[in-house]
């Protein structure tokens, strides 16, 4: 990490400062509506079924579904964050080229918002454990951890779609990859009922996405059934997408900026 990264990072910081109240509360109530609806609502019919506490591996419902809604909370701000702000910072408000007439580099941008997300993932993840705290079901030393792995997903998303939106000319592609990526994973990422309801082919796709595998690292802490070599080896997947974004982004930013 350069120094020059952090001079982004405190860039975008600058300009959250006149929306981090609101933001804050929302990261705070969204999550816990989703977790009064589903959690309590539905989980109260879901716990009556004597079959339903081996599916879900002995937890309550509420407590299956709390992580979930942690981990897809980072995973929708990363993906928000690297599409209209990375499009704002080349063609709109043009924040970007004014940074390149510095003797900052295209790394530095793309680290430095890289950071920012992180930092924002973080922010919110913290608030929707704040949330789950409050329930003695979903109150659990392991929303700590959870909290980093937040993050991590957040960016194994950021990135990938950083570097695509770089390149993209319009913002029209970013309703599409929110419809067709981002909701999809929601529903049918693990977050709220196992991989095990869904069809093969439809595990496979959800397997191959990074969501999945921060929920069930996300589970494990909460529910105290994490593996220290299980958890690494998920992460480090998870990790992988970040790097590979981050890297093609760094590439597609410098062709974009300097050439």
């Amino acid at each position: 990490m350069t120094t020059g990264a952090f001079r982004v990072a405190g860039w975008h910081l600058a300009l959250y400062r006149r929306l981090w109240r609101m933001n804050l509360l929302s990261s705070f109530v969204q999550p816990l509506m989703y977790l009064l609806g589903l959690g309590v609502g539905v989980g109260a019919l879901v716990d009556r079924n004597s079959a339903s506490g081996a599916t879900l591996g002995g937890a309550s419902y509420v407590a299956f579904v709390a992580p979930g809604l942690l981990i897809t909370a980072a995973m929708a701000l990363g993906a928000i964050e690297s599409m209209w702000s990375v499009m704002g910072g080349l063609k709109w408000q043009r924040g970007y080229h004014g940074i390149a007439a510095t003797p900052l580099e295209a790394r530095d941008i793309v680290l430095g918002h890289g950071v920012w997300i992180a930092v924002r993932c973080g922010l919110s993840a913290t608030a929707v454990a704040a949330a789950l705290a409050y329930f003695p079901d979903t109150r659990s030393w392991g929303l700590l951890p959870a909290v980093p792995v937040a993050m991590l997903v957040g960016l194994s998303f950021a990135m990938p779609i950083m570097a695509f939106s770089i390149n993209t000319e319009t913002d029209g592609a970013f309703a599409a990859i929110q419809r067709f990526v981002i909701i999809p994973l929601f529903l049918f990422g693990g977050a709220f009922y196992p991989l095990s309801q869904l069809p093969v082919g439809v595990q496979w796709i959800a397997k191959a996405a990074p969501l999945w595998h921060g929920v069930i690292v996300a589970r494990g802490f909460t529910t105290h059934s994490a593996g220290a070599l299980w958890a690494v080896g998920h992460l480090a997947y998870v990790v992988a997408f970040a790097f590979a974004g981050t890297t093609l982004a760094v590439r597609n930013l410098r062709r974009k900026l300097y050439s």
